[in-house]
This record gives C-alpha cells, sequence and structure tokens, in this order.
C-alpha cells in the first residue's frame, strides 16, 4: 500500500523555534525526519536544544525508520528528541507505527512508553546540561566541514 501525503497536505515553509521552560524548542513533523539539515539548521542557527517529532508514521516504514532516524537526530544536533506517535488502525487503509518515545543528546533513549501501540504518556526529565556537556565533549559547531547545497538544479 501507498501512503502518499503529500497528495493531501502541503508542506510548511517556515523553519519554528520557541523558547519554553523545557528549553528552546525546534518543531518538526515526522516527514520532516527525511531531511536532516532541518535538523541542523534548528540547531546550528536557531539554537534548539529539544525537537519535537510528532508523528502518524505508517507501520512499514515506522518499523524501519522510525527510532534510527529519531536517534540520528539526537545524535547529529546534540539535542533531546521528543517524539509523540499516533499508534494503531486508523481505518482499513491506514494504520501508524506508535513507538514514542525520548531520546537524549547522546543518542540514548530515555523514555518510552511500554510498547509501541501503547497510550500514555513517557516521562523524562531533560538535563538541559547535559547538552552543554556533550557539545563541549564534541565540539561539532565549531567544526563545521562542509558546507552542501540540497537543492538540485536538475528535475
Amino acid at each position: 500500500m501507498v501512503y502518499k501525503e503529500s497528495s493531501f497536505t502541503t508542506a510548511g515553509d517556515a523553519i519554528v523555534v520557541e523558547d519554553s521552560p523545557a528549553g528552546r524548542l525546534g518543531l518538526t513533523v515526522c516527514y520532516d525526519l527525511r531531511f536532516p539539515e532541518l535538523y541542523q539548521m534548528l540547531r546550528f542557527e536557531h539554537n534548539a536544544q529539544v525537537l519535537l517529532v510528532p508523528s502518524a508514521f505508517t507501520k512499514v516504514t515506522g518499523e524501519a525508520h522510525w527510532e534510527i532516524l529519531l536517534r540520528a537526530r539526537a545524535i547529529e544536533t546534540q539535542c533531546f528528541v521528543i517524539a509523540a506517535a499516533q499508534a494503531g488502525k486508523h481505518n482499513e487503509k491506514r494504520e501508524s507505527y506508535g513507538g514514542s518515545l525520548i531520546i537524549d543528546p547522546w543518542g540514548t533513549v530515555i523514555a518510552r512508553l511500554p510498547d509501541r501501540l501503547s497510550t500514555g504518556i513517557a516521562i523524562a526529565d531533560l538535563n538541559l546540561s547535559q547538552i552543554d556537556a556533550i557539545r563541549t565533549r564534541m565540539p561539532i559547531a565549531t567544526h563545521g566541514k562542509f558546507s552542501i547545497s540540497w537543492k538540485s538544479s536538475s528535475p
């Protein structure tokens, strides 16, 4: 089954960050996980500390990609990632993977629901000093080795 959300949803065109008591939040949606440059901009240009990723990943792509992409985004940005995920069968044509979890800036899952189809709340302490410690030990923001343009001029 093919589920092509782009056939009925328009993509946003703004990078959104918001200051909160939990830190500087970078706001994204699940499909954004496919575009690491967005997360790089949230961290390096907008100083995000916590990346929010609400999701309705399909069961097939969720099984293959959900957790690994979230952990990659946490590691490469050195940010916390909070991913709230819809779970279960919506109708005969659509089923969401689930798998709500919270990941620290080192890529460790620090909270998750008991199983991927659970409903509830995952809770974790976000120690923002952990971000500073990791960024001090591995100062990737100062290295900036590559500048890549992701827009292709060819079709």
